[in-house]
């Protein structure tokens, strides 16, 4: 009850706060889901128009940025929004009623609905104060609640797998004791039902989410109950299909991000009289997938558990719990467990597979997005439990993470890559695989830095403990680390890193995982060598470079003619070898 009330509590903060300027601006494809939402709750349409564009202005104060649109197949040729319909759908009527607040509100409904299916399938298996240590654990400590500030559908798929997962499986759980409203809603063969077209509905809001009609119908088959199964797996089909058919009855295409598709940043069509679909945006289609085989396999399954930016144990600490306590008391365990991981397992793998250099989700989120919807079939795994100790557990390894960027969830969603700048974090390994989706891309005064010739380097600076390149070179802070992404075309072999600095200090250069620690005297200059291999990926080689400095000085009190007040440590060069 304490629980459901905080949620009614935020629900109504959710009305009285201005969305735009709370949530600070666009995130993602924020821009899209907004403008769409919008447009089927006043016009009941799909088409973008030039009101469409009039409406949202006044709201953020200029266009949608990074707006999705794509060029209809119709005899009119209009324009349409690139991405699923569902979400907005669903959000409309909040909106008509509430605004841009209708969609926080809507995420607030979703989760909470969440955490109600998930305490009632754990009070099925464990008493009262277990399940409810284990079902806010599971939600609370992990990145999870900071999709409820996006407004987009991450927090509908999320709400989608766990109503789906709990009509299917709360009847299996065997209740012993349970309100007589659930057990008549999810008792009977309805509740499958049910569960396919919610499953439905996420896959078609996002494909990724096919693989988990699998472990309910291969149950049922298994059970030789073969006419549910295939009833099951129809209704599933028909709302998956239902949802691209009526995509493209709308726009001509049944891939919303296939076609003429583009995305549109600084100038919109209709925005003047010259702002054409033809003349402005940036092609973006996705109509084939990029293969690059196993390549990277081994490396992206490291980066899937313990990556950095978008790793399993960080970000969803409670499902390694649950790992562990399904292993520990895996004569708990049934068949229906079994389907379940293994549909689990698959997705990832496949996700990794089919999308090497984006299985994270893209646009730089905090915690991998595409996780996200997956993650509530995590909850289904949990055995039988007399003690709170598996949901404290979940509550304390997973705040050693999180907790730093659920207190101000706000500044966590627009400004994640400040998230991995300190704690535990800093040590997990950098996912070179998915580079361009780190979300140092957001930040484009420490992206794509260009650092000398011949080969030019970029760089990305993780932190705030280095300064741009100046004529001398880098500054690297006094008493600090800094972790600078480094990335090259051509290809190089060894680099030289040149370290100097006018007072005596203890410096560590780190160059794809090796160390070396120097000792260096005021004003000497020292040469480091170090040998590359890095992650050639997506047409460059990609490695991290990290310098350590031990202490630092102020120019500005040691000459008082200086102006410099900053803290500085080591100036660094590098000099890249072709290979």
């Amino acid at each position: 009850m304490v629980v459901l009330l905080f949620f009614v509590a935020v629900a109504i903060a959710t009305l009285s706060v201005d969305p735009v300027r709370t949530t600070q601006g666009l995130k993602s494809d924020e821009a899209t889901y907004v403008t769409m939402a919008l447009s089927i709750a006043h016009d009941g349409d799909l088409a973008f128009q030039q009101r469409d564009l009039t409406r949202f202005w006044p709201l953020y104060n200029s266009g949608p940025e990074g707006i999705f649109l794509k060029r209809g197949k119709g005899p009119d040729d209009r324009l349409y929004f690139g991405k699923s319909f569902i979400y907005p759908l669903i959000a409309a009527p909040f909106v008509k009623v509430a605004g841009l607040n209708g969609l926080l509100l809507l995420n607030v409904v979703l989760l909470a609905g969440v955490f109600t299916c998930f305490y009632l399938y754990a009070h099925a298996l464990m008493p009262a104060p277990a399940a409810l240590a284990v079902s806010t654990g599971f939600l609370g400590a992990s990145i999870a609640p900071l999709f409820g500030v996006w407004m987009m559908p991450e927090t509908f798929n999320l709400a989608c797998v766990g109503y789906a997962y709990f009509f299917w499986l709360y009847k299996e759980a065997r209740p012993r004791v349970s309100p007589r409203w659930a057990r008549s809603l999810v008792a009977g063969p309805g509740s499958d039902i049910a569960a396919a077209i919610l499953l439905g509905m996420a896959t078609f809001s996002k494909p990724s989410h096919a693989l988990l009609i699998l472990p309910p119908v291969a149950l049922m088959l298994w059970r030789r109950d073969v006419g549910h199964g295939l009833r099951v797996g129809l209704v599933f089909g028909l709302v998956t299909v239902a949802g691209f058919g009526t995509n493209a009855l709308i726009t001509g295409e049944l891939n919303y991000q296939g076609g003429d598709r583009k995305t549109f940043y600084g100038e919109f069509p209709f925005q003047t009289s010259d702002s054409t679909y033809d003349t402005l945006g940036i092609p973006i289609t996705t109509n084939t997938l990029e293969f690059e085989g196993w390549r990277h396999l081994a490396r992206n399954t490291g980066y899937f558990f313990v990556g950095r930016h978008f790793g399993l144990v960080p970000y969803y600490f409670p499902a390694i719990v649950i790992t562990v306590w399904a292993l520990f008391r895996r004569r708990d365990l049934s068949l229906r467990h079994g389907f379940t991981a293994m549909a689990i397992a698959g997705t990832a793998l496949i996700l990794m597979i089919l999308y090497p250099n984006t299985w994270s989700g893209g646009g730089g989120p905090p915690g991998n997005r595409y996780f996200l919807g997956i993650y509530p079939a995590f909850y289904f795994l949990i055995p039988t439990a007399r003690t709170i100790l598996p949901g404290v557990a979940m509550w304390v390894g997973g705040a050693l993470f999180v907790a730093p960027i659920l207190l101000d969830p706000f500044v966590a969603a627009r400004r994640p890559w400040q998230n991995s700048q300190q704690g535990l974090l800093r040590a997990l390994p950098v996912e070179l695989t998915v580079v361009n989706d780190l979300p140092v891309q957001l930040d484009r005064g420490r992206s794509r830095i260009p650092y000398g010739s011949d080969p030019q380097l970029l760089l990305y600076y993780l932190d705030e403990n280095a300064w741009r390149p100046e004529a001398a070179g880098i500054w690297i802070k006094g008493s600090a680390q800094a972790d600078i992404i480094v990335r090259t075309e051509p290809a190089i072999g060894p680099i030289d890193i040149t370290l100097r600095s006018p007072i005596q200090n203890g410096v560590r250069v780190t160059v794809d995982g090796v160390a070396q620690d120097i000792e260096l005297t005021a004003h000497a200059s020292v040469v480091v060598q170090a040998d590359v291999t890095g992650v050639y990926t997506r047409g460059a080689q990609t490695f991290v470079l990290s310098v350590k400095t031990e202490a630092g000085f102020i120019p500005h009190l040691v000459d008082a003619t200086s102006t410099d007040r900053r803290f500085l440590g080591v100036l660094v060069n590098l000099t890249p070898r072709r290979r």
